[in-house]
């Protein structure tokens, strides 16, 4: 078994949630209950700057721009940051519609789920919007990643479901053969498919561009797992809020699971950061560095 190693790195009070490497070989995060967006170099001391504080950052991405995008739960915006912390806010034309995942797009533009409207929504780098209403309600559409067929993948957490949209507004959904399972964290793999979690089932999940779905048991079924990303050598990584955890899995569906040092630490997003090791944010105020 691969050794591995996770440090942890105290850096708010604030509840970091999501995770990404910007383009300036720093790590942001979002700090959603005190409404901050948080940034840290590896090695070095975190800082943070302060939005509205009940907005609620959520999702946070590295836009086509060489800015950070990010959804504001809360506030019902989309929020845009540059590297030296300068931020503009858009509202969106639906009101509480509750925007949740962000990603580029293969157009250039940001995609995002609205939770609460049953929409996907996009974003120009200059603020125009538009929004696409999915083919049923009460779907909760979640997490979103570009795939490699040049369309946007999704979660459908209450629809039971993997949502596409493709450029021209077209969306697909593909059933889960797993009942209730309510697919959260989704993220494009190396190997070309879409790697999504169940948080519900203790699941992952895996579908190809042609919608073809394989879902792998995790050990702890009651692990909740939360968000997934790519990790090197073709492995994907992910976390278990429920289970205190971080687990792999390789394109076979090989699992392995490790325990995070602190009881109780609540991890969510996570992402390969730009020192090539993994990281997760720690709901209870800290990062987690972990090495293979």
């Amino acid at each position: 078994m691969t050794q591995v190693s996770i440090a942890q790195y105290a850096v708010a009070d604030g509840g970091p949630y999501a995770i990404t490497t910007g383009p300036d070989g720093a790590l942001w995060y979002t700090l959603v209950r005190s409404g901050q967006i948080g940034r840290l170099v590896p090695g070095g001391a975190p800082g943070s700057y302060q939005l509205d504080p009940e907005c609620r950052p959520t999702i946070i991405t590295p836009g086509p721009d060489g800015a950070l995008w990010f959804t504001e739960y809360q506030a019902h915006r989309i929020g845009r940051m540059t590297t030296d912390g300068q931020v503009t806010e858009f509202s969106l034309p639906t009101a509480q519609c509750g925007p949740f995942g962000i990603a580029t797009g293969p157009d250039g533009a940001l995609w995002f789920t609205e939770t609460a409207a049953d929409r996907i929504g996009r974003i120009t780098t200059d603020g125009q919007v538009a929004e696409f209403p999915l083919p049923t309600t009460g779907a909760f559409p979640s997490a979103i990643t570009a795939g490699v067929d040049g369309g946007m993948w999704f979660s459908m957490n209450q629809a039971n479901a993997i949502g596409r949209i493709g450029m021209d507004g077209t969306i697909t959904a593909y059933p889960l053969p797993a009942e209730a399972a309510a697919p959260v964290g989704v993220a494009t793999g190396h190997d070309g498919a879409v790697w999504f979690v169940e948080i519900a089932a203790g699941q992952i999940g895996r579908i190809t561009p042609d919608g073809d779905i394989t879902e792998f048991a995790l050990p702890d079924r009651a692990g909740r797992p939360h968000a997934i990303t790519p990790g090197r050598d073709g492995v994907m990584w992910f976390t278990e809020w429920g289970g205190n955890r971080v687990g792999s899995i390789t394109a076979d569906g090989d699992i392995a699971v490790h325990d995070l040092p602190t009881p109780g630490s609540e991890p969510h997003g996570i992402t390969l950061g730009p020192d090539n090791a993994l990281w997760t944010a720690l709901e209870t105020g800290a990062l987690a560095r972990i090495t293979t």
